[in-house]
């Protein structure tokens, strides 16, 4: 670059004779040839210039929803945070590991929203619990666009940007409840719920998933060969912890074998294997016995060794940590029984609390969990799993699969 400047820069040329009749130019022609001079470096200055590392050519939020794959800029309006696959909220905003752009700064139907996931090293600056003032704001986003919550969305995120210096003002939205958009059984099963938030909702929600068919402990067997069926293997089943695909007839308690994990240990609350806690489905898994036995009843948090037999999985003297995938899975489990045992069935009130190796009727970490529930959000096979539980056998639901969003309702509150 710096040659290519030197080539137009004035010369000083040595001192020669004018002929006769040469006039030295006047002060506005020297102005003009300066001026052009200039306007040349200018123009090669701007085609000679550097683009930034890594930039592309931005396309719409329509573009990349229809696409949804590839690694691309998208450019489009913060229009809020998700927190379920057709919930976006406005305000309130529980965390900051996820944003939601728009091809314009109205939008408010999430079928025209990217979903966008924020990596940790951008929370601080790009999260809207930290940064509420970005809503309505343009931004690029450059990452992977492909499934997130279970929507079009971009995951592994590298770049954020403002788009432009000037921030649109956002079309005021009225502040959302717990529930902002409805459900398949919203109308029906989860009538009762709608609307409300804290307390309140706890309570509508233990309502209505406390009446179960209740099953025998006996019975979980062949249960859990239904529930947890590897669909790629109608003989297996996948353990929950391991995520390996075993022979549905290993179940048992040798040392290969398979047998059923309480994800809310029997010992935290006492309940044995009562028909209730004790053989509720919604927190019942297959696992092998030696994860199991790790596991034992310890609280989840993170960290430790890694567990021998369960890549992902680690744990340590009072800890358990599953893997990347199920840890969402975890946490839901542990926040429906705290709202379906509420001691008014002759077992303890059970309850999830921010320690480990707390009191009994008490599960920790809270705060692990909750971040967890953020992270991992429901899949199809998390759903479809809620779906045979409620349909075939104990024909209720884990309204934090349905809605996981609920959780920060109940223990934000």
């Amino acid at each position: 670059m710096a040659s290519t400047l030197g080539t137009l820069r004035p010369a000083h040329p040595s001192p020669r004779r004018r002929s006769p009749g040469q006039h030295r130019p006047g002060p506005i022609a020297v102005a003009g040839v300066a001026a052009a001079v200039l306007a040349v470096v200018a123009a090669m200055l701007f085609v000679l210039r550097p683009s930034p590392a890594g930039a592309a050519t931005p396309i719409t939020v329509a573009s990349a929803i229809s696409s949804n794959s590839g690694t691309q800029t998208v450019r489009g309006y913060v229009v809020g945070q998700p927190t379920a696959t057709s919930t976006v909220v406005t305000s309130n905003y529980p965390n900051d590991y996820a944003l939601a752009i728009a091809d314009s700064a109205g939008q408010t139907g999430t079928a025209n929203m990217l979903y966008v996931q924020i990596p940790s090293a951008f929370r601080a600056a790009w999260g809207l619990k930290s940064n509420p003032g970005l809503l309505g704001t343009r931004i690029d986003v450059t990452g992977a666009l492909g499934a997130y919550f279970s929507h079009p969305g971009m995951t592994g995120t590298t770049a954020f940007a403002l788009a432009s210096a000037t921030t649109p003002t956002p079309t005021p939205t009225p502040t959302p409840t717990a529930t902002a958009t409805t459900g398949p059984y919203d109308g029906t099963y989860y009538a009762p719920a709608v609307g409300k938030t804290g307390s309140a909702l706890r309570t509508a929600l233990h309502g209505i998933i406390d009446d179960q068919t209740k099953l025998s402990y006996a019975g979980v067997w062949d249960a859990l060969k239904v529930t947890d069926a590897d669909p790629a293997n109608s003989s297996n089943v996948i353990e929950f912890y391991s995520g390996r695909s075993v022979p549905k007839s290993s179940n048992g308690g040798g040392v290969d074998d398979w047998n059923r994990e309480h994800v809310w240990p029997q010992s935290h609350g006492d309940f044995g294997t009562s028909a209730g806690p004790g053989t509720d489905l919604h927190h019942l898994r297959p696992e092998d016995v030696t994860v199991n036995g790790t596991r034992s009843n310890k609280d989840f948090d993170t960290g430790g060794s890694v567990v021998a037999q369960c890549t992902g999985c680690a744990s340590d003297s009072d800890s358990f940590e599953p893997r990347d995938a199920v840890k969402g899975d975890v946490a839901r489990m542990a926040f429906y029984m705290a709202v379906r045992y509420e001691g008014g069935d002759g077992f303890a009130n059970l309850e999830v609390n921010d320690t480990v190796n707390g009191s009994t009727a008490f599960l920790g970490r809270l705060s692990v969990l909750k971040a967890w529930n953020q992270a991992d959000p429901p899949d199809a096979r998390e759903r479809q799993r809620n779906d045979v539980i409620y349909t075939t056998y104990q024909h209720n639901r884990n309204p934090f699969i349905d809605h996981p969003e609920w959780v920060a309702a109940i223990w934000d509150s």
